[in-house]
């Protein structure tokens, strides 16, 4: 049995599609729906390339929203694997709107996704290992495993049985909240 593995660009995706008003929310800029859609897309297309399997959305870690899009624009995602484990990938994704008339572009949107591998009956399947060939793809693993890590601790913290917000009376204390 050989362990296999895979360079980070060898599973890479970049998407590009033209904004359209079809997209646009009620205030005129493209819709945070239709971008999470195309988010939910590419890393699917760069989870099913690197693992040559059918993947499925674990979940979506975060989504930071840094600048809006505009009808119009030209939107670039770039995916990439920057973690794996058994069955289980991180796809990063970048995306940067691009104004065709001038040129300027910006950044919008950062993301990490959490894909497995399927097989056809549901199984997880083993994945490839990850070749890591810079400093980018090593820091870039090396967040994807603080990420994870913090996400352990939030999942614990939340599913605490002896939770009582007794505990945290002072803390609500400076929020705009009316307790009972």
């Amino acid at each position: 049995m050989s362990i296999e593995f895979r360079n980070v660009e060898e599973s890479q995706i970049v998407m590009c599609e033209l904004m359209l008003p079809s997209h646009s929310n009620f205030n005129g800029k493209i819709h945070g729906g239709h971008i999470l859609s195309l988010l939910d897309q590419i890393a699917f297309a760069c989870a099913s390339k690197h693992s040559r399997a059918y993947c499925v959305t674990a979940s979506v870690d975060t989504v930071d929203f840094l600048n809006p899009i505009e009808i119009g624009e030209l939107v670039t995602m770039r995916a990439s694997v920057n973690y794996v484990g058994n069955s289980s990938m991180v796809v990063g994704i970048r995306v940067e709107a691009e104004d065709i008339q001038t040129g300027e572009v910006k950044h919008c949107n950062s993301s990490y996704i959490t894909m497995v591998a399927k097989d056809d009956h549901g199984n997880t399947v083993k994945v490839p290992g990850l070749i890591l060939d810079n400093e980018n793809e090593i820091r870039r693993f090396l967040k994807c495993l603080k990420r994870i890590k913090m996400k352990g601790h939030r999942h614990q913290e939340f599913n605490e049985t002896d939770f009582s917000s007794k505990n945290y009376l002072d803390e609500l204390q400076k929020y705009r909240v009316i307790l009972p």
